[in-house]
């Protein structure tokens, strides 16, 4: 039995993994720590709150003193480190919340996580997982190669940089403490629970409310998309088995551009309300309820500064050395992906108004359709 804490696990990948941990390990003890931002949702977790699946702590990684009291108490022998600020729109906005969490935050992590291995009650079979992003590479031109564990970092917004920041203060404890550390870069994830700030839950909810679809610059920005499901055994993979101090990317190895990714998302609500009469009452703004292609509503914006052309990720690391793949196909996980948010409307309804709803006229009332 493994004693675990989890970061960020009330955010979309974090809860996620807290379920995926629950089924896979249900001997594990969980303690999920995050401070209840604006992404996070603890509504998932609740039944295995009640039950007592799971320890729910609302606090801050940046608090040294919460952490030493949690270590003490828990003696944890996993941490999952997922808690960070990661939008890039919003590191553009307001850069320094990004450097406290993603920098600050993650060395007072990473430093109580040291105190409590090397002193007299050492877990001498401790791991700590700093998962991260792609973003941390910098762009792609459309004929390069993927990103591999030894291309060179080049982050090209703060959000990108915070995250390059943290992904080298845990090399460095790795080095200089020995502090079992391990780090993963992952692509861009889709599936259940993601914040409707994000492409796919924006587009998805944007459509059925009859929205205009804001799609950056021509749309040729190309992603490589992860379903969260093949992240998060990806992660658990990582964490039990990977060698310590070495770094893995976990691609979903589905590159596409954005353009087609809502023009999928258009053609896959356009099916749901031609096969389910029940949408069209729900949802009666969406242009489908009319017999319309949810397509006329894409519109086309000026670019975000820095905007990074294309990512993608080699994952033949993790898959020779870990054997852990995707398995996952794109067109499947985004329609099970929409047919979530079609199935949970109270949960996303609740997230979208309020402090939500005044980000969305801030970051895209200013933007000019071209």
């Amino acid at each position: 039995m493994q004693s675990v804490l989890i970061t960020g696990g009330a955010g979309f990948i974090g809860q996620n993994l807290v379920h995926a941990w629950r089924r896979a390990r249900p001997t594990d003890r969980l303690v999920v720590l995050d401070a209840m931002t604006y992404a996070a949702n603890i509504r998932s977790l609740e039944p295995l709150i009640a039950d007592r699946g799971i320890v729910f702590v609302k606090g801050d990684i940046g608090d040294a003193e919460l952490l030493r009291r949690l270590f003490d108490e828990h003696r944890f022998t996993r941490v999952a480190h997922l808690a960070a600020e990661s939008h890039v729109d919003r590191s553009i906005a307001d850069p320094q919340a990004f450097l406290q969490t993603n920098v600050l935050g993650t060395f007072t992590l990473l430093k109580a996580a040291l105190d409590a291995w090397r002193g007299p009650s050492a877990e001498l079979a401790a791991r700590f997982l700093h998962v991260s992003t792609d973003e941390v590479y910098g762009s792609l031109g459309p004929t390069d190669p993927a990103f591999t564990e030894s291309t060179a970092y080049r982050p090209n917004s703060p959000y990108a940089a915070s995250k390059a920041a943290s992904d080298h203060l845990v090399r460095s404890f790795v080095e200089t403490y020995k502090l079992p550390a391990l780090i993963t870069n992952c692509s861009n994830n889709y599936g259940p629970y993601q914040h409707p700030e994000k492409l796919i839950p924006l587009m998805i909810i944007h459509a059925l409310e009859g929205k205009k679809l804001p799609i950056y610059g021509d749309g040729s920005n190309v992603r490589d998309w992860l379903h969260v499901s093949d992240h998060c055994n990806a992660l658990m993979t990582v964490i039990e088995r990977g060698r310590v101090g070495q770094t893995y990317n976990v691609g979903g190895g589905n590159e596409r551009n954005n353009r087609d990714v809502v023009g999928t998302i258009c053609d896959a609500l356009d099916r749901a309300f031609a096969t389910d009469a029940t949408l069209s009452s729900r949802f009666p703004s969406c242009p489908a309820s009319a017999g319309n292609s949810c397509r006329s509503l894409i519109t086309f914006v000026t670019d975000r500064p820095g905007h990074d052309h294309r990512y993608a990720i080699d994952a033949t690391k993790l898959a020779a050395e870990l054997g852990s793949n995707c398995n996952v196909d794109f067109a499947n996980g985004l329609g099970q992906t929409v047919q979530w948010y079609l199935d949970h409307e109270q949960w996303w309804r609740d997230v979208t108004s309020g402090a939500y709803q005044a980000w969305i006229d801030q970051n895209y009332s200013f933007r000019i359709a071209v």
